[in-house]
Formats: structure tokens, sequence, C-alpha cells
């Protein structure tokens, strides 16, 4: 038998619906990600990854339990251009699942604001408890950036300036993401230099090119959708760096580097040659 006490708490609390807390599709990180940014008062501008820092959740964890809040639609997310032609990402949390569309007048309503300054990068947050009878949805947030540059514009560079920090290993990864997939045909030219330094953040992480592109196949739409922007689904899929899945070394085998004898065997010979030769020992022997 299990007794519980319980004591209502006369300040500094926060409620929060039995079915929030008791999902069957949301992780533990994802609640405890979910209820933090609610507890946090009318106004803040807290980002979901700062939150995550504050409340020891890892990298990997985070992306876990970001994707399973946006899945579920308790998190939305949209593109919008400040003062300066900076555009910033702005999230919308809420108590209760939203559909993409009711989710989208909310944040319609809410004014950009830039982003608070943060020792882990992150967008800044747009908390806002809802009316629990708005339909529950599965609504997946718009992905994508602008068409076309920021409005404050760019100096036109040598393309030896834009590169020359960057990684070779990086730069080759975008440039093959052209023909890896149709989906990812038409990456603005602008757009390359900062989807070069979002994946040069998973090589530093220990990742290999093969898993950058398998994490990118992973997230392109198999359902026909077509994909109009891209280069903000690019970035949006390597936003996030989760922690490299540790690699079990195969095991060395005692026929590693052994050729096969091209001579007249009744059976396959195999020799370990010295150089380039393609006859074993026995068959030089014989020639000489």
């Amino acid at each position: 038998m299990i007794c519980r006490h319980f004591i209502s708490p006369s300040r500094a609390f926060t409620q929060y619906s039995h079915d929030l807390i008791r999902h069957p599709r949301l992780g533990s990180d994802a609640v405890r990600l979910l209820t933090w940014q609610l507890s946090l008062p009318q106004g803040a501008r807290e980002s979901l990854s700062r939150t995550a820092e504050r409340a020891n959740i890892g990298a990997t964890a985070f992306t876990r339990a970001k994707r399973q809040l946006m899945a579920e639609g308790f998190v939305h997310e949209r593109r919008v251009q400040v003062a300066g032609g900076l555009w910033i990402t702005q999230q919308l949390v809420s108590n209760v699942p939203l559909t993409a569309g009711a989710a989208a007048k909310l944040l319609g309503g809410a004014p950009p604001v830039p982003p608070v300054p943060s020792t882990q990068p992150g967008p800044p947050a747009c908390t806002d408890p809802v009316n629990p009878q708005v339909a529950p949805g599965r609504g997946v947030p718009a992905v994508g950036g602008p068409a076309a540059p920021s409005a404050d514009g760019h100096p036109e560079k040598q393309p030896s300036e834009d590169t020359s920090r960057l990684p070779e290993a990086a730069l080759a990864l975008v440039a093959g993401f052209a023909v890896l997939s149709p989906h990812l045909r038409h990456i603005p030219p602008g757009m390359k230099r900062e989807l070069a330094e979002l994946v040069a953040r998973w090589l530093d992480a220990g990742h290999s090119p093969a898993d950058v592109q398998k994490h990118v196949l992973r997230g392109l739409p198999s359902d026909g959708t077509v994909v109009h922007r891209p280069g903000g689904l690019l970035r949006y899929l390597l936003r996030d760096v989760p922690a490299p899945v540790a690699r079990v070394p195969r095991p060395s085998s005692r026929l590693d580097g052994t050729r096969e004898c091209l001579g007249v065997h009744t059976q396959a010979m195999l020799f370990r040659p010295v150089g380039d030769e393609t006859l074993c020992g026995e068959c030089l022997a014989g020639r000489v």
C-alpha cells in the first residue's frame, strides 16, 4: 500500500493537467522541459535550450524531448524579422496541444523581440498558457528561412574570405547536399556558409560525414511533400547537435592483409604479400 501526503503550496506554484504529466508519448525530459517553461513568469523570454541547460538535460536528451513536444503540439516555432533585418526564431510553449493554425494566430499576435544573450545559443521563447478547449493537433512547425538575404544586406566577399576558416570536409558536405536528394537541389548560395558552419559543429562533436548525411536524409519528407525552402530545412535539421553514438571497433582478423594467390592450386591459397606480388612464395620458388 502506498500512502501519499501532499500540502498545497501557498505561493510560487503552477497548475498542470494530469493529462500533461501522464502523457504516454512524452518522456520524462520532455515533461520536465515543458513544466519548467510553463512555470516561468508571464513574458519570460528564456529559450528551450536555456531551460534544458538549467535543468541539466543533455544535448541528445534535449533534442529528443523537443521533438516529442513539437510532434505533440506543445511547442511551435516561427521565423520573424526584427529591426535591422535580423531573422530570429520565436517559440510558443502551451499547456495543451495546439494545431498549427491556432499556434500561428497566437504567434502572430506576439511582437517580435530581439534574442536574449545566453551561455547556450537558442531562440527566445514566447510562453503563453492557452484555453484548454483548443482542439489537440499534430501540427509540424514550419521550417525554413527567408528566400532572399536579410534587409540590411551583406557586403560582397570573395569565396576565399567566406570559407577560409571552415574545414574542407564541412564545405564538401554542403556542396554534396545537392546530389544527396532531389529535395536539396536548390540551396540558396548565400546560405552555404551558414550551413557549413552548422556542419562543422557536427564534425567537431565527433560525427562522421556519413552521420550528417544519414541525419539529413531521415529528416526529409517521405510522403511526396515538396520542400520549397531546402536551405531553411537544412538549417532546422542541423541546428541541434546530438552526442555521437560510440562505435564498437571491428575485431581484427588473422586474415587481414592476406591475398589469394593467382597460381595453380587445388584449393584457394591465401598468402601475405610483401609488396604487390600476386603469387605466393611456393609459386614464385617454382618459377625460379
